[in-house]
């Protein structure tokens, strides 16, 4: 006899259907799986035997082999413990068929019978209504995430037997499902300075906190360099403390990375702060842009949607450094393994900081600097030009004077942050877009979108000329000088808008 059963699979952070067949026919006793399966699915096989048979039910001492299909796909992963139990018992009918063709199966199984949480249940579970699918049984551990799915049924389940006990009964009640959704998320500003700090706490630095600010609103990235102990480290984290909340389309996307990561905090649903991350600069470029068998998201995936914070970025490796081209242009990773090719998600606002120099007193004001021009030089060289063209504000971070300015709290210069977005929405929104840091030229030369001044277009091109910036530059030139004017809840681009962009990329009149 042949049951079917369906499951899911994944390809990165995307899920795909899988079909679980079992047969169980004369011959001697065994128990095959076929269909590419790897080292994890094929130790299934033990695990599934104990399972049943300390759940209270019969493992057939007969010839069964398990398909999954696609057969051409690598099957990874111990989810297929569940949805294999189900079809043996299903096959051997100890159990109903009647819910077998309406919902998927995911589950690790423990050698009792016991459902242990696995890790990337949110985006198969997504990809579900695609599939004509609209209920899902996973370990209890996984319900919340798995709930979060518009329009999905979902069983959380404990055990074998309690999944075994639903289908005979005819159907797979939800048991304590939670609710996610866009009313579930947290409106306003972020409590996120409890975590990271307040910017109160930052004496002075107004030029900075102004960049940082611009980067909040606009999505936009940001170099800080300055001495040691100048608070560049501080001003960072506090960035996370303006971001504005995470909307629901953006939570589902950063939870998919988590859940495939497996951070997704135990029991819990959607991620509803931005992230930040901070790696190491010992960090390997496969940690970065992610790698392994199979390919999960590395830290520039984690830190989509948030912050992605460089400390000391010129002791970085110099191929990790590159790799971060693409991203900070197309807001994506590219990965491409023995055969397989795959897009991470990477949109962050990066904020890097480094010394000016290798003693780091260059230009201080207390300290003399002890480089050699030599040095000075193997310092610079070791972050590209091509990179730097790519972070929008190049920010100097003076030493802090004695009873500087503490300036607003988080929680006011988030306000701002989030009316600018919420302008940006209203004028990017139909053209797919989020932030002006992800114009591209094409949305930068539309009056409707861009909505530069006369004056202040030619200033820009102006400034190409005059001062060698690259296309690229006058590009983000652009982008800066529209979220200024957002900030400033300005219609149009003005010419001060572009000299403080210009300022704040380290050209122009206001350098």
């Amino acid at each position: 006899m042949v049951s079917r059963v369906f499951s899911l699979g994944l390809r990165g952070i995307e899920g795909y259907l899988v079909t679980v067949e079992v047969d169980i026919g004369p011959g001697l006793p065994c128990f095959e799986i076929v269909g590419l399966p790897g080292a994890a699915v094929r130790e299934a096989r033990e695990r599934v035997r104990a399972a049943i048979s300390n759940s209270g039910y019969t493992f057939p001492m007969r010839r069964i082999v398990a398909n999954l299909a696609p057969g051409d796909v690598p099957k990874t992963g111990a989810l297929y413990d569940l949805p294999l139990a189900v079809g043996i018992l299903a096959a051997d009918g100890q159990v109903e068929e009647t819910c077998l063709d309406a919902w998927a199966f995911l589950g690790e199984l423990s050698l009792d019978g016991a459902i242990r949480p696995v890790r990337g249940v949110l985006p198969m579970c997504l990809s579900l209504p695609d599939l004509k699918l609209g209920a899902a049984a996973v370990p209890v551990g996984n319900a919340a995430e798995a709930s979060a799915v518009p329009g999905l049924e979902v069983g959380g389940f404990a055990g074998l037997g309690e999944v075994c006990r639903a289908l005979d009964a005819g159907r797979l009640t939800p048991i304590g499902r939670p609710v996610f959704g866009p009313d579930a998320l947290p409106t306003g500003v972020p409590g996120a300075a409890d975590k990271h700090g307040d910017l109160s706490e930052v004496e002075g630095q107004e030029h900075a906190k102004r960049a940082l600010t611009i980067a909040a609103a606009g999505g936009h990235n940001v170099l800080l360099v300055g001495p040691p102990g100048a608070g560049k480290t501080m001003l960072a984290r506090r960035l996370a403390g303006i971001l504005p909340p995470l909307t629901y389309a953006e939570a589902l996307e950063v939870s998919k990375v988590y859940s495939v990561v497996g951070l997704l905090p135990q029991g819990g649903g959607l991620v509803t702060a931005r992230p930040f991350r901070a790696p190491h600069h010992t960090a390997t470029v496969a940690g970065l842009a992610g790698g392994g068998l199979p390919l999960v998201p590395g830290e520039l995936s984690l830190a989509h949607r948030g912050v992605l914070f460089l400390d000391e970025l010129p002791e970085f490796r110099r191929e990790a450094l590159e790799l971060l081209r693409q991203p900070l242009e197309e807001g994506a990773v590219r990965l491409a393994r023995k055969g397989v090719s795959l897009v991470f998600p990477s949109r962050f606002s990066l904020v890097a900081a480094m010394n000016p120099c290798p003693c780091g007193f260059l230009g201080d004001s207390q300290r003399v600097c002890r480089c050699s021009p030599g040095s000075l030089e193997t310092y610079r060289r070791r972050i590209s030009g091509p990179l730097l063209d790519r972070v929008d504000m190049h920010v100097e971070v003076p030493r802090p004077q004695r009873g500087g300015r503490a300036g607003p709290p988080s929680a006011e210069v988030g306000r701002r942050v989030l009316a600018a977005r919420v302008r940006q929405a209203e004028r990017l929104g139909p053209v797919g877009l989020a932030t002006n840091a992800e114009m591209e030229t094409r949305h930068l030369n539309s009056p409707e979108l861009a909505r530069l001044s006369p004056r202040a277009r030619a200033l820009a091109e102006q400034a190409v000329e005059r001062l060698g910036l690259s296309l690229r530059a006058r590009d983000r030139v652009l982008r800066l000088a529209r979220t200024i004017a957002d900030i400033e809840d300005a219609v149009e681009v003005s010419e001060a808008a572009i000299a403080e962009a210009l300022g704040l990329r380290g050209v122009g009149p206001a350098s």
